[in-house]
């Protein structure tokens, strides 16, 4: 069987390295060095293009190399096949690792304590208990649930929001636009998860921002965004920072990747910004699970995590 790489701005030599080492007999092509396209069974992609992906006449599974499947979904029309998405322990772990990371660097006050480094000041400021602070997660998916556990563990007062109900045992969900409102009033820190759907492009706005809580224990809300850049309205984040709508920001994702050297986020002294790495595909863990997944069609069983192109997810 012969395994296409459709890769931009990634190295594929650690991927293809790692994935021989999982599985030696595989027919291992680069794009656009592929030789015959009817010969492609398979496509492991990072923003892939989409006529690429329709030049392969008997391609049968495309594999999205991250947890998302937006950089896939928005480049056009795909070829009718399975379109797979990433679920890994490893790459969940990363990801709630940044989100608990984060949320204590605010509920600390580490910027502050910082600052105070540099001036060489002994002083501190009011403390508060992770219990009082409320934390407030948008997805309620592999990652989200997964976040949400592990604050909850740490003894944060931790809820979830979702499009649809679920069951979070302890850890109460909100569901749908009704109840939007009433999980943003409890929230002093919003943690956003969610997939980048039609749905849910730019629901980081400034509504979303005046509906957070304004009676916590900490000098204001604040935010954390490590989904994706189209979820946020980055021109209201900068004013929500600035008239004081917002506490702080605590950016991972933005719209245009690299951010501009020009862009405001760089120095603005209420953010906090990494650069898309919250939870970076690991080839040894994402290449394992994709040759299980190859080996399970091959043998006729079911796929895992096929995603739902009306949902997006």
């Amino acid at each position: 069987m012969a395994v296409c790489f459709m890769m931009t701005g990634w190295d594929p030599g650690p991927w293809t390295e790692r994935v021989l080492s999982a599985r030696a007999d595989l027919d291992l092509r680069v794009w656009p060095d592929i030789g015959d396209p009817a010969e492609i069974d398979y496509v492991l992609a990072w923003k892939p293009d989409p006529a690429a992906l329709r030049s392969l006449p008997n391609l049968k599974v495309i594999f999205s190399l991250g947890a998302g499947v937006d950089h896939i979904l928005e480049g056009g029309d795909l070829p009718d096949v399975p379109l797979v998405r990433i679920v890994d322990p490893d790459l969940t772990s990363r990801m709630s690792e940044y989100i608990v990371m984060h949320t204590l660097v605010i509920q600390r006050r580490f910027r502050f304590y910082d600052g105070l480094q540099r001036q060489k000041v002994w002083s501190h400021g009011d403390d508060v208990a992770a219990s009082a602070v409320r934390v407030g997660i948008m997805g309620t998916g592999v990652l989200g649930t997964d976040a949400a556990t592990k604050l909850a563990m740490m003894g944060f007062d931790v809820a979830a929001w979702g499009r649809t109900q679920k069951d979070l045992g302890t850890i109460p969900v909100f569901a749908g636009a009704d109840q939007l409102s009433d999980f943003l009033g409890r929230t002093d820190i919003l943690v956003c998860l969610l997939p980048l759907t039609p749905d849910t492009r730019g629901i980081l706005n400034m509504d979303i921002f005046r509906g957070l809580s304004r009676d916590g224990v900490l000098e204001g809300p604040h935010i954390i965004n490590a989904g994706r850049g189209g979820l946020q309205v980055e021109a209201d984040i900068l004013a929500a920072l600035d008239d004081g709508t917002l506490a702080g920001a605590t950016l991972d994702v933005f719209q245009t990747e690299p951010l501009p050297h020009d862009s405001p986020f760089w120095s603005h002294e209420k953010v906090t910004l990494t650069p898309h790495n919250a939870a970076m595909s690991d080839p040894v863990a994402l290449t394992a699970y994709i040759v299980r997944q190859i080996e399970r069609f091959e043998s006729g069983l079911a796929l895992e995590n096929v995603v739902d192109r009306t949902r997006g997810y």
